[in-house]
């Protein structure tokens, strides 16, 4: 029933606007003056609470190549993707004292055929890229592999310090913020050969 009743007063409605039509047809019609046009415009801003701190990386892989090695370690390096932090929040939404950072573990090195490579031989060395000014963010400290010993010789088995910024409210919110670091992985000479592979998990918290 209700499709019917639609169907006849759209016949009802035509019908109105081709009388109104034939009747405007025969009237003259009578311009005065030029044609003045009336540009609108409108900016419409983010709303309040929309902005975001997400995490970014160039690429999802990378591969060591041999470098470096000597009669008793031989080693990998490489470098990682580089990782973007952007923050699109405004200041008012930034908690107060609130600081972002990034941390990274590694998995153990696998081979095709089961060998294992542990962690604790993949160390990183982080750095800052492209415009990221260091004075409001800063790269996490070098951590080095379990054959370099020392109290940073602990490789990417926990989660280490990729780089962080100190206050969140105050590096300038609605801004990008760029980070690589130096890979290596250094093994005892004895290593099993084969292809191996590792995967570096990137977490953002605030």
């Amino acid at each position: 029933m209700k499709k019917i009743a639609n169907v006849c007063i759209a016949a009802v409605a035509l019908g109105l606007l081709a009388s109104s039509a034939a009747t405007t047809a025969a009237v003259a019609e009578t311009q005065y003056g030029d044609d003045s046009d009336v540009t609108v415009n409108v900016e419409i801003p983010r709303a309040p609470g929309t902005g975001t701190l997400s995490l970014t990386v160039a690429g999802t892989s990378t591969t060591l190549t041999e470098n470096g090695s000597t009669g008793t370690v031989r080693q990998f390096t490489g470098k990682l993707p580089t990782v973007t932090v952007t923050d699109t929040r405004e200041a008012a939404d930034v908690p107060g004292g609130a600081f972002w950072y990034v941390l990274g573990s590694a998995t153990d090195f696998v081979s095709s055929d089961g060998d294992i490579i542990t962690a604790d031989h993949l160390g990183w060395s982080p750095m800052l890229t492209g415009a990221t000014d260091p004075g409001s963010v800063a790269a996490g400290d070098p951590v080095d592999t379990v054959l370099d010993g020392g109290p940073n010789g602990v490789g990417l088995v926990d989660r280490e310090l990729l780089a962080m910024a100190s206050d969140s409210a105050e590096i300038n919110p609605e801004g990008q913020w760029s980070v690589s670091a130096d890979l290596f992985l250094r093994t005892p000479a004895s290593v099993t050969t084969g292809s191996y592979s590792s995967t570096i998990t990137l977490s953002l918290f605030e």
